[in-house]
């Protein structure tokens, strides 16, 4: 099959400016059949990203070690009270998984969205939970988007679209109406506390309630960003609501 132009101008790229692995930092190999078709882990770094497999926590999608019998609670979405039905997660967001997050998120670095959403392509259970489904990016405040240019959170859903297929597709009908400070060195209480009222329907947005919407975003902490968009789809008639994220930790 030939090439197309934009692959030829990406091989001649590669060749006088290598790519860098955006975890060890070290050149990627152009060709290297281990690491299968990621573009910015090398292959050693790709060998540490740790896929989520079952058994796993069905509310936040974190696995569960060990023998599972009966029902289990889970330490990382225990008291969550989720608004969805259903969460799960490609990869724990350890390592390469974090490297590919941070240089997305605090670098510009669109370009690791290919090699996320090959590793979606390798996770059979997000991309049978995703297909058909109306993809909704957890959203981000109108000042943070203009900061960083762009919502993260829709160029994951874009790239899990086209990881599921069977029609997928994404819908950005959450809007960020308060400017909350970052989660990040939050507790589980002051999470969900910063977060109330923190999301609306965006304007002109209508919900089919025979539709299965699925709130996608980068990393489930938590759960309290996500539950706070769950409870406002909910409640505007989504009757059907699950989570996608690419990364649990």
């Amino acid at each position: 099959m030939p090439l197309s132009t934009a692959q030829v101008w990406r091989g001649i790229g590669n060749l006088v400016f290598p790519p860098r692995c955006v975890h060890c930092h070290g050149l990627v190999a152009v060709d290297q059949p281990d690491a299968g078709h990621l573009q910015h882990l090398c292959a050693g770094c790709a060998a540490q990203l740790i896929p989520v497999q079952a058994p796993y926590c069905p509310t936040c999608g974190h696995p569960f070690h060990g023998i599972v019998e009966g029902e289990r609670i889970c330490p990382h979405c225990e008291g969550l009270e989720p608004e969805f039905a259903r969460g799960v997660t490609a990869v724990l967001f350890k390592g390469p998984a974090r490297s590919l997050v941070i240089e997305l998120k605090y670098h510009r670095g669109v370009h690791v969205v290919a090699d996320i959403e090959e590793i979606f392509r390798r996770t059979p259970h997000v991309r049978e939970l995703a297909a058909g489904a109306v993809l909704v990016p957890v959203p981000l405040h109108p000042r943070k988007a203009r900061e960083r240019g762009y919502n993260q959170a829709e160029l994951l859903a874009a790239a899990l679209a086209r990881a599921a297929g069977g029609g997928a597709r994404v819908a950005p009908i959450l809007a960020r109406v308060v400017d909350t400070p970052t989660q990040t060195a939050l507790d589980r209480r002051t999470r969900r506390s910063n977060l109330k009222n923190a999301f609306a329907l965006a304007r002109g947005a209508d919900l089919n309630p025979a539709l299965h919407f699925i709130l996608v975003d980068d990393v489930f902490t938590t759960g309290s960003t996500l539950n706070s968009c769950a409870r406002v789809l909910r409640r505007a008639g989504g009757l059907n609501v699950d989570v996608v994220t690419f990364g649990h930790g």
